[in-house]
């Protein structure tokens, strides 16, 4: 039992470790970063279920699921990340402090408006608030 959990602390330190090392990375992990890697999971969620369940997907030729399409929106978001960590370091070179949240908001608007249209593939309406604050996002994100 003792060595179980002495595997379990070496694990839990080594998770931890990592998390704060890719948090240093990112430049802290504040709410617009916490938002955007949710909304890419809510996207990647939704796309799943519009295949899936709806096979009405645009990225297959007959709608449904496909690992290729999958894999290729990984890829994205990962590559999304990558930009973010771009604009970081960015922002450490220019000793400015705009450019990390700019990228993540032009990021979260995309993720948010693509969350919308999985939503519309699945016939559900859209509450004009939704629309409202992606607008705003949009703009905020313009003038940074």
């Amino acid at each position: 039992m003792e060595n179980v959990n002495t595997v379990k602390l070496g694990l839990l330190t080594i998770m931890g470790a990592i998390g704060a090392f890719i948090s240093k990375l990112f430049g802290g992990w504040d709410m617009a970063l916490n938002t955007l890697v949710i909304f890419m999971a809510i996207d990647y969620i939704t796309g799943l279920i519009v295949a899936g369940v709806f096979n009405k997907s645009c990225k297959s030729e007959n709608g449904g699921l496909e690992s290729r399409a999958g894999w290729k929106g990984i890829c994205k978001k990962c590559m999304t990340l990558f930009i973010v960590l771009v604009a970081v370091r960015l922002e450490l070179a220019l000793g400015t402090t705009f450019i990390k949240d700019g990228v993540v908001i032009a990021y979260v608007v995309n993720e948010a408006i693509s969350i919308v249209e999985n939503a519309g593939l699945m016939g559900l309406p859209i509450p004009n608030v939704i629309k409202k604050a992606i607008d705003v996002l949009q703009k905020q994100g313009d003038e940074q």
